[in-house]
C-alpha cells in the first residue's frame, strides 16, 4: 500500500479549491486508518515510545514519537552530541556530549516521561560512548581524550570512579553477568580488560590497529573486538565467566575479515556477529562458538553499521556512501533481494528498530533526517526531519501510571 501523504503535503491538498475536496479528504482518511491498522500495533491509552536522535552539528536531540510518527520536540542538551541510550530498567535516557574542543564533557540525563532534561552529570575530556550495566544502576562512558573510564551513579547522578585504560577509549562493553568491562583504545591499538568490580586492569591486549567496537556474547565467556586500523576482529576468552571460572582472560583468536572493520553486530541469540568491513564495502559472518569466519558478502558503499532483527534472520547494513540500506539473509548466507535494496536518506549511519520489529528508524547523517521503514514490507513510510549532522539512536517504550 502506498504510503500516506506527510503532514506537509497534506495541509498543501486541504488548501487547493474544488467541489470534490471532501470525497478525496474523506478516502485520505480511510487510506491512513487503514494502513495503520495493518502496520502498527493498537497501543493502550498510557502507551508511550519515543525515538532518540543525537544531532552532532546542533547540540540537541530530536524526539520522535514513535506511535503517531511525527516529531515531538527537538531538545537542547551539551556541545556535540554523539551517543545515546536508553536506560533498561528506567523512564530515561542518557545523552553522550562530546564537549567543546578544550572543554570537559557531559551526560545530560532525558526524562522520558516529559521529554525534559532531568540532570546534566559531568565527566571528561571527548567522551564518546556509553554503555550501561543491566540493571540500570551504572554507565561507563569512554573519555577518549583523558585516557579513562567513567563509572557513574545514575541514582546520585555523579561519577563515582575513574579507570585509566589505554590511549583514546572509544567503545566500553559491560558483561551481561556484571563482572567484566572491556574497553577499546583506539590510539593504543589495544583492548583493556577490567574487572568491574574493583576497578583494577585484569590484562591488557595489544595488535589491534584502530580498536573501534566491542561486543560480548550473552553467556560473558567471550569479547569480539573490532580492529578498525586492519583488517581482523579480535576475540578474548574471559575470565570468571560461570563456563571458564579458573582460567585467566586470554587471546583465543584473531579473525580476518574485510578492510576497516568499523562495527560489529551480535545476533540476540549470540550465535553470529556480523563485521561491517567499511573500506572493503562488505560484512563478514562470524561464528560465535568456533571463531570461524564464514566469508564476506558484497553488501554497499561504506557499511558503518549493521542490526539483526530480534527473530535471528535478517541484517539491516546501512551504507554511509549512499541513500540505501542493505538486507542479509542469515539463514540464505546472502543479500536478500539484490535489486532492491531500501531506499532512506544521504548517508545513513545509525538504526533501531521500534519496540514492537515494525519499524525501522534509519538516521541519514547527511541529509538529516530518519527514514521510517516498514520492516514486513521493506517499504518507506516517512522521512521525519532532525537537527544538524545526526550520528545515533535509541528508543524508549513504557507505559505511564
Amino acid at each position: 500500500m502506498t504510503p500516506p501523504p506527510t503532514d506537509r503535503v497534506a495541509q498543501v491538498s486541504l488548501l487547493r479549491p474544488g467541489r470534490h475536496l471532501l470525497p478525496v479528504l474523506s478516502f485520505t482518511l480511510l487510506a491512513l486508518n487503514a494502513c495503520r491498522s495493518h502496520d502498527f500495533p493498537q497501543y493502550p491509552a498510557n502507551y508511550r515510545e519515543y525515538a532518540y536522535v543525537t544531532n552532532g552539528g546542533s547540540a540537541t536531540v530530536t524526539v520522535l514519537d514513535v506511535v503517531n510518527i511525527r516529531v515531538d520536540r527537538e531538545l537542547p542538551v551539551g556541545p556535540n552530541p554523539v551517543a545515546v541510550i536508553a536506560s533498561p530498567t528506567l523512564n530515561e535516557v542518557y545523552v553522550v556530549n562530546s564537549g567543546a574542543e578544550k572543554s570537559d564533557g557531559s551526560v545530560s540525563v532525558i526524562n522520558a516521561e516529559n521529554n525534559t532534561v532531568a540532570a546534566t552529570i559531568a565527566v571528561h575530556r571527548r567522551p564518546e560512548s556509553i554503555d550501561l550495566a543491566a540493571d540500570g544502576s551504572l554507565a561507563y562512558v569512554t573519555n577518549s581524550g583523558s585516557n579513562t573510564v567513567s563509572v557513574l551513579d545514575l541514582k546520585a547522578r555523579r561519577e563515582v570512579a575513574q579507570i585509566g585504560v589505554g590511549d583514546e577509549p572509544v567503545s566500553a562493553r559491560i558483561s551481561p553477568d556484571l563482572k567484566t568491562l572491556v574497553v577499546a583504545n583506539r590510539r593504543a591499538n589495544s583492548a583493556s580488560i577490567i574487572d568491574a568490580a574493583t576497578g583494577k586492569i585484569r590484562a591488557v591486549f595489544t595488535a589491534c590497529p584502530g580498536a573501534a567496537d566491542v561486543v560480548i556474547l550473552p553467556d560473558s565467556t567471550k569479547a569480539f573486538i573490532a580492529c578498525a586500523g586492519g583488517h581482523q576482529v579480535m576475540v578474548i576468552a574471559l575470565a570468571h565467566s560461570k563456563f571458564n571460572p579458573d582460567q585467566p582472560d586470554h587471546l583465543e583468536a584473531l579473525l580476518d575479515v574485510g578492510r576497516a572493520p568499523v562495527q560489529l553486530a551480535l545476533k540476540p541469540d549470540g550465535g553470529e556477529v556480523f563485521v561491517s568491513n567499511s573500506l572493503s564495502d562488505s560484512i563478514s559472518e562470524i561464528y560465535a562458538s568456533t571463531d570461524e569466519v564464514g566469508g564476506a558478502t558484497m553488501i554497499g558503499q561504506d557499511p558503518v553499521r549493521a542490526l539483526v532483527s530480534t527473530d535471528n534472520s535478517l541484517v539491516y547494513v546501512a551504507n554511509l556512501q549512499s541513500q540505501y540500506v542493505t538486507v542479509y539473509a542469515i539463514e540464505d548466507g546472502r543479500v536478500s533481494d539484490p535489486a532492491h535494496p531500501l531506499h532512506v536518506g544521504d548517508g545513513p549511519s545509525a538504526m533501531a528498530f521500534s519496540s514492537s520489529g515494525l519499524l525501522i528508524f534509519v538516521v541519514d547523517s547527511r541529509s538529516a533526517d530518519v527514514a521510517v521503514v516498514r520492516a514486513a514490507s521493506r517499504s518507506l513510510f516517512t522521512m521525519l526531519p532532525t537537527g544538524r549532522a545526526p550520528n545515533a539512536i535509541a528508543i524508549k517504550s513504557f507505559k505511564l501510571p
